[in-house]
């Protein structure tokens, strides 16, 4: 192989680097592994907890309504590994070492959707569960979901498109008592869990 030839591929290989890099970025970040109780575990990598058979970690998602009783649902971004372009009852994601569920939220709320402490009185927390599941040829969800709602006093939102392709207002009883009218949506399987949880 010549010179021009070994830093061709050289090239190649930093450019595939870097694009592998940007595709999972997530391999720069940790997540908090738990028992099934949530108790923590210590800190494990994000992309390693969501590759294989996966490692059981502290989530959590955040239900947002508004004063008529309707949900807020996120569209995951197409950029996102796992469930991209699905819909999200809204946000979800995972605290980091030393933050409170209702900590996280807030500040996924803020970074997701520009939503702000001042649009809503409270952060409620009203369920926690597991579930495990397999999202085709990519990886694994296998989490300690804290559900948590906020309804929303204002409804001003600044959605960042790296994480929201879109927003859509559903009826919520309406979103549960018909989920097959809804299915052209794609609904996040965390999602439909809490949901589901909620009006037993």
């Amino acid at each position: 192989m010549s010179t021009n030839d070994v830093s061709a591929a050289e090239s190649d290989a930093g450019s595939d680097d870097a694009a592998a890099a940007e595709r999972h970025k997530n391999a720069g970040q940790d997540v908090i592994a738990v028992d099934s109780d949530d108790n923590e575990e210590g800190l494990v990598n994000r992309l390693d907890a969501h590759t294989g058979d996966g490692i059981r970690h502290r989530a959590f998602t955040c239900l947002v309504f508004d004063g008529e009783g309707r949900i807020l649902l996120g569209q995951r971004a197409p950029s996102k590994r796992l469930w991209d372009t699905h819909w999200d009852g809204t946000v979800a994601s995972h605290p980091v070492e030393g933050q409170s569920q209702e900590e996280a939220t807030r500040q996924r709320l803020e970074e997701e959707l520009g939503i702000t402490p001042d649009q809503y009185d409270d952060v409620e927390l009203t369920d926690r569960f597991e579930y495990k599941r397999y999202y085709p040829n990519e990886g694994v969800e296998w989490e300690v979901c804290a559900v948590l709602k906020v309804t929303l006093e204002d409804t001003t939102l600044d959605p960042d498109e790296d994480e929201i392709a879109g927003l859509l207002w559903a009826d919520y009883e309406h979103l549960h008592d018909h989920p097959k009218w809804y299915r052209q949506l794609r609904l996040c399987p965390w999602f439909e869990i809490a949901m589901r949880r909620d009006f037993e």
